[in-house]
C-alpha cells in the first residue's frame, strides 16, 4: 500500500505547531492557577488581616494588589522568556499624577498596577456587582465607570477625595478609550480623566504601551508563549495644570 495514502502528520511544521500549542496551554494553566488558587491560598488571608486590623484599609488593599500583580508579571517573566519587558524609569517614578494610556490587552491594567503601591483606577461598573470581588474593588478605592444605583454615592466619594489622594503621592490611571483597541489604533477619548485632573489641579502623564496584545491577544484565552516580543511602556508627554 502506498504511503501517499496517509497524511504526513509527523512532519516538522506539525510538531512545531503542536509544541507551541501545548506550551501555551501549560503556561496559561499555571498563570491563571496563580491568579485564582494562588490568590486564595497566599493573598486572601492577607486581605482578611488588612480588613480586620489595618488602620487604613484602602492603602493596605492597594499595596496588596500591587504585590499580587507584580508577582503575576514576575511569573510571566519566568515562564515566558520570549517576551521582554522595557518599562521606562520615568514611568516607574510617576507620583501624584493622572496617568492616561492606550489600551490593547487585558494585561494593561495589571501592568499599570504593578509599579505603584498607591494607585487607583476606573473599573467597569459591572465588576462592582460581583460578590466579594466587587467589595474588594470598593475597599481598594477604585472608581466605578458610571454612577448607577447604589454606586452613585461611591463615585462621588471617590472623586471628592481624589485631590487629597493625589497630593499624598497616589496615582490615578485611566484608559480614556474606555475599552481595548482591537486594531492598535487610538480610539475616541472620553473626557473624564482630563476633568478629574483639572478639578484636582494634578499633572497628566501620557504613556504609551506597546505589544501586550502579542502576549495576550484580545479574543484568545491562551497566552502566546513562543513569539519573540518586547513589551514597552514609555512616557510620551506631561500636561501640567498651569497649561489649562
Amino acid at each position: 500500500m502506498s504511503l501517499k495514502l496517509f497524511p504526513r502528520v509527523c512532519n516538522r511544521p506539525f510538531l512545531n505547531r503542536l509544541y507551541r500549542l501545548l506550551a501555551d496551554i501549560a503556561v496559561t494553566f499555571v498563570l491563571w492557577g496563580y491568579y485564582t488558587a494562588g490568590f486564595v491560598v497566599f493573598f486572601a488571608p492577607r486581605y482578611c488581616w488588612a480588613y480586620l486590623f489595618s488602620e487604613d484599609v484602602e492603602t493596605a488593599f492597594q499595596r496588596l494588589n500591587h504585590r499580587f500583580y507584580r508577582g503575576f508579571l514576575g511569573l510571566i517573566g519566568i515562564l515566558i522568556p520570549a517576551h521582554k519587558w522595557c518599562i521606562e524609569t520615568a514611568v516607574r517614578d510617576i507620583r501624584s499624577s493622572v496617568i492616561v494610556s492606550n489600551h490593547v490587552s487585558y494585561i494593561d491594567p495589571i501592568l499599570l498596577i504593578s509599579p505603584y503601591e498607591r494607585h487607583t483606577t476606573i473599573a467597569k461598573t459591572r465588576l462592582f456587582n460581583i460578590p466579594l470581588y466587587g467589595r474588594m474593588l470598593s475597599l481598594s478605592g477604585y472608581i466605578p465607570s458610571s454612577a448607577e444605583g447604589k454606586l452613585v454615592d461611591l463615585m462621588l466619594e471617590r472623586v471628592e477625595s481624589m485631590g487629597a489622594f493625589l497630593k499624598k503621592g497616589g496615582n490615578l490611571f485611566i484608559f480614556p478609550e474606555g475599552t481595548r483597541s482591537r486594531s492598535g489604533r487610538i480610539g475616541q477619548l472620553h473626557k473624564g480623566a482630563f476633568k478629574i485632573a483639572r478639578l484636582c489641579k494634578a499633572p497628566i502623564k501620557v504613556i504609551f504601551i506597546q505589544n501586550t496584545d502579542k502576549l495576550y491577544k484580545p479574543g484568545r484565552f491562551l497566552f502566546s508563549t513562543q513569539v519573540p516580543n518586547t513589551i514597552t511602556v514609555e512616557q510620551l508627554a506631561e500636561i501640567n495644570p498651569e497649561q489649562g
